[in-house]
């Protein structure tokens, strides 16, 4: 697999306004872009450390995927995301060394991205994104 760099890291929080405090008077890093992904049920916020990105994940409703994940695990780093050059050739390689897929096929997301995940089962316990611009 060809990966380029960490993209960016996904953690799920409850609530971006009560995170923004943080990330931007503690930490000192400014969040540039706020989007909604509807398909995925999920609000996110951006922020830029280098080269790589750090997105916040709040549910927009009960029944998505990071409502379930804090619900089950609490607030937390949720996934990490690899850039690769081609995210259907990725998943076919992970596939053809037998690691579960949560897409088969790549799909849109957050910045125009676009991504595919793999199975945590199938990566030692680490939710993975795969993704390209």
């Amino acid at each position: 697999m060809d990966i380029s760099h960490i993209e960016h890291l996904g953690i799920a929080v409850k609530s971006i306004e009560e995170q923004l405090p943080y990330y931007e008077q503690v930490l000192g890093v400014k969040c540039y872009s706020i989007e909604e992904v509807a398909d995925q049920k999920v609000k996110t916020a951006f922020f830029r450390i280098g080269q790589t990105k750090i997105e916040l994940l709040e549910p927009m409703s009960e029944d998505s995927t990071i409502a379930k994940f804090i619900e089950k695990r609490g607030e937390g780093i949720h996934h990490i995301a690899f850039a690769v050059p081609d995210v259907q050739n990725a998943l076919d390689e992970a596939a053809s060394k037998g690691v579960q897929l949560i897409d088969k096929a790549p799909r849109g997301g957050a910045e125009g991205l676009t991504i595919a995940f793999l199975h945590p089962k199938s990566t030692h316990g680490v939710l993975t994104e795969l993704c390209m611009k």
